[in-house]
């Protein structure tokens, strides 16, 4: 892999690096056109699973390695320290490093909820925002609507084989503490994660075998938990914004994307009905097409084509 710690084109194709705060902060580029710059979830999974090829045919796609993925990425108060707020000045100097005037931002998962906070305290720089599979909350109440789900997901699929391991990952969330323990609940919970993987297991499954992952809190470096309730905010967001979700999402499903846009001023929304929190490996091309217009629809007039 080509990696640059100096670079005199930020957005020629390949693996960039950089030192920022004594960490190496790492991207990737593949594609031509709009820059979007693509935050992944977790926090904690490692950033190839979104890898998005159907769009890099029309934009530039800058996919981050978030801080704390990589041993040389890591806070010296790792697992914790992982705020929004942190992920968001790693993402400024980024997005100001690419020397262009504006980009879209794309976060999936918990990187929707980077994302959104982003847009909210650093627009600047920001021509639109994609909120993929993301929530205006976290906490109990987002807590008791993904517990409904994912007992919608076991009675739907009750005497299924997969089933027990499924749940049993769901069980061992709460005593994750490495980086063992969250790949192996990762990839437990993933069946969960698409509307049917069971019926597309041989598709799914090297998905799943592929996905990599680190342990982080979720926690402040002094053990406060970094909770989230945008909804006040939202409704004041200027940035333009795309929601994307998945009907059959147990994590962050139609509830929240519904939330989402009927809180955020002028959003669009795209609901994939055959997908459940990876649209973008469900239904790729609906994916793409939607985020791709959304993001023609919104480039400064001074973007690459």
């Amino acid at each position: 892999m080509n990696t640059r710690i100096t670079d005199t084109d930020p957005l020629s194709p390949g693996t960039h690096s950089y030192r920022l705060a004594g960490l190496v902060q790492r991207y990737h580029v593949h594609g031509t056109g709009p820059v979007c710059v693509v935050h992944s979830g977790g926090p904690g999974i490692v950033w190839e699973y979104l890898r998005i090829p159907a769009l890099e045919e029309h934009l530039t796609m800058v996919y981050v390695e978030p801080v704390g993925t990589a041993p040389d990425s890591r806070l010296p108060s790792h697992p914790h320290g992982y705020t929004r707020e942190r992920y968001s000045g790693f993402l400024e100097i980024l997005i100001e490093r690419l020397r262009v005037p504006k980009v879209h931002l794309l976060g999936h998962s918990h990187g929707a909820f980077v994302a959104a906070y982003h847009a909210l305290h650093r627009s600047g720089r920001l021509a639109g925002v994609v909120l993929y599979e993301g929530a205006p909350v976290t906490g109990s109440e987002h807590g008791a609507e993904a517990g409904r789900m994912v007992q919608a997901f076991a009675a739907k699929h009750a005497g299924h084989p997969g089933l027990p391991g499924v749940l049993a990952a769901f069980d061992a969330m709460s005593a994750m503490s490495n980086d063992e323990q969250t790949e192996a609940v990762a990839k437990g919970v993933l069946p969960s994660y698409f509307a049917d993987f069971w019926g597309n297991e041989e598709r799914l499954a090297p998905v799943r075998d592929a996905v990599r992952a680190v342990y982080i809190s979720g926690l402040d470096e002094d053990g406060t938990p970094d909770m989230i309730d945008d909804r006040a905010a939202l409704k004041e967001l200027t940035v333009p914004a795309l929601v994307v979700v998945g009907r059959h999402d147990v994590i962050c499903g139609p509830r929240w994307g519904l939330e989402l846009h009927d809180l955020i001023p002028d959003a669009r929304l795209l609901i994939l009905e055959n997908s459940g929190h990876m649209g973008h490996l469900e239904e790729p091309q609906l994916f793409a097409d939607g985020v791709r217009r959304f993001v023609l629809d919104t480039a400064p007039a001074d973007s690459p084509a």
